[in-house]
């Protein structure tokens, strides 16, 4: 999988593919949410990513991701708010 936004391969952890699988998050889902999701950094390496998708209740979609050579997806989680 190849992310456009960041012009980076993407890299799913288990752990994040686990979550993703638990919480019904298709992998076309991840791809949407990481290429058009809204972004904040943590630090210069470190982000959230997340979006809300038409049909889901349990909006936000979330993604933890960490930025070296590629993108790597650390968790996905739902029922996410940003924090003020």
């Amino acid at each position: 999988m190849f992310c456009e936004r960041f012009g980076l391969p993407v890299h799913v952890t288990r752990h994040a593919a686990e979550r993703k699988t638990e919480r019904g998050i298709s992998l076309d889902q991840l791809l949407e949410l990481l290429e058009h999701g809204t972004v904040r950094y943590k630090d210069d390496i470190r982000m959230w990513v997340a979006k809300a998708f038409t049909g889901r209740d349990d909006n936000l979609v979330c993604a933890a991701v960490i930025i070296e050579d590629r993108l790597v997806v650390k968790t996905v989680m739902h029922h996410f708010q940003w924090e003020p």
